[in-house]
């Protein structure tokens, strides 16, 4: 039932048995999204286009439909995630999600086989990888799952159709440039391969134009059936944080689990990792005493960090005292209720990505955000929190306290590199040039016909500011 544009009933049976077979209803959101995909993966142009959805909306679904056809269509696909934890997790959901779903295969006897999904990372053994690589020259792999070590020049896809990249703005523009160079190499005809890009961190729609104005861009705005809005306080006093431990160990006493959000540690991870080990022992023995209490974060070991998130998926762990490498893609149903220490260090996104780790189920959820801000600014991002669930709401605000940063380089900060434009201003401007710069390049004009155009450009934009544009 995607609509017209989108999946017919003779095409795509991949596709077809998946979404029969899966566990929940796609939202009206996610169906919309289906089909504006499936449309462009029908096109004779590559796919650019930009998949935004709130903390919990469901975007994984809906690529992973993607990703099924295009290998239906006897392709390989490759979703590239900006850390080992994350990839791994997408490897796990996606082998259960894909669970006696087979695929025809001549090659093998009795020409069906599994759909086969590999992780390719890092922390892989010497011939561990060797095989993975091989495999995936073969064509033996249908969905590659990885992080950087997918763009390495030892990984030869035989035939790359889709690229989906997680959490964008993790990435560099040359590391999703090299991704797609991948797939153009692997198809004879040396056509990009169509690419999904998508953001749990919801974008300004100004800031969305002229950071991905190339894409074509789809919002998610529903949330799956039966989610609840996390209830969110922040706790000024000694009596609200005491309310909120309570909290704490009452969820834990009902078969639940907690997240303990270490403060930020502005240029240290390693001085991080050691103030998070300190906090988490000081908690064991007060706050949270009795408690079975973890510990994660960035200076562990991948293999200890995939120890300690199994032992708090199993509910070997009560509570997990972590810094914000939980912040994006950990998904565990049975986690209710988050403290997040020092909350005004935090930036609005980071906080609403590290909320969203709880209230992923149907269990009623809470967040508590701790500390007294330093400035005006924190206040105001606090009281934003508490006040709305709206990712994007959330991200005009975050505009308005943090301005635009620099949109025009492979560098990233916080003074904006805009010489006149404001685009919490001037919004209403941007769209009528961008309608206009879309005219003029439907219309096949010569740029050279106006010079006056050239020479603006030419001051406001270098040649290396040009390039990075083009290549992204």
């Amino acid at each position: 039932d995607i609509p017209p544009g989108g999946l017919s009933d003779d095409s795509h049976p991949l596709v077809h048995r998946f979404l029969a077979g899966h566990r929940f209803e796609l939202t009206g959101a996610q169906r919309r999204a289906l089909s504006a995909i499936f449309t462009d993966l029908a096109s004779p142009r590559p796919m650019h286009r930009l998949l935004q959805g709130d903390v919990g909306s469901g975007k994984t679904v809906v690529a992973l439909t993607a990703m099924l056809a295009v290998v239906d269509g006897g392709h390989q696909a490759a979703l590239m995630a900006p850390t080992e934890v994350l990839a791994e997790q997408h490897v796990a959901s996606l082998r259960a999600d894909l669970e006696g779903l087979t695929i025809a295969d001549p090659r093998v006897l009795g020409g069906v086989r599994p759909v086969n999904v590999q992780l390719l990372a890092g922390k892989l053994k010497a011939p561990e990888r060797r095989r993975a690589i091989e495999a995936i020259g073969r064509g033996d792999v249908d969905i590659v799952v990885g992080t950087h070590a997918l763009i390495t020049d030892d990984v030869k896809f035989r035939s790359l159709g889709l690229v989906v990249i997680d959490e964008q703005h993790r990435f560099g523009v040359e590391q999703r440039s090299a991704l797609r160079d991948k797939g153009r190499e692997s198809s004879g005809a040396l056509r990009d391969p169509d690419l999904l890009v998508m953001t749990a961190t919801p974008i300004p729609r100004t800031a969305a134009l002229v950071l991905f104005g190339d894409l074509d861009s789809t919002i998610l705005d529903e949330l799956p059936s039966g989610r609840r809005p996390i209830t969110t306080a922040w706790a000024k006093s000694a009596d609200d944080e005491a309310v909120a431990w309570a909290k704490v160990r009452s969820e834990v006493a009902a078969g639940h689990r907690a997240f303990v959000v270490c403060p930020l540690v502005e240029g240290s991870e390693k001085i991080e990792a050691a103030s998070a080990v300190a906090e988490r022992d000081r908690l064991a023995s007060h706050e949270l005493s009795g408690l079975n209490v973890g510990l994660l974060h960035g200076q562990m070991k991948d293999v200890e960090k995939e120890m300690t998130m199994e032992r708090f998926r199993r509910g070997d762990l009560d509570v997990l005292v972590a810094t914000t490498v939980i912040e994006v893609g950990v998904d565990i149903p049975e986690a209710t209720v988050m403290i997040i220490e020092d909350a005004w260090r935090f930036g609005i996104a980071q906080l609403h990505q590290l909320r969203g780790r709880v209230g992923r189920s149907s269990l009623e959820s809470f967040c508590y955000l701790f500390g007294e801000p330093s400035t005006p600014d924190g206040t105001t991002r606090l009281e934003a929190l508490v006040a709305s669930h709206d990712g994007f709401y959330l991200a005009e605000v975050d505009l308005e306290l943090r301005g635009e940063g620099t949109l025009l380089g492979a560098r990233q900060r916080g003074r904006s590199d805009l010489k006149l434009a404001s685009l919490a201003r001037d919004g209403e401007l941007l769209m009528l040039a961008r309608d206009v710069a879309n005219q003029l390049v439907e219309s096949s004009v010569n740029l050279a016909d106006f010079p006056e155009l050239v020479e603006e450009l030419r001051l406001f934009i270098d040649e290396e500011e040009a390039a990075f544009l083009f290549k992204s």
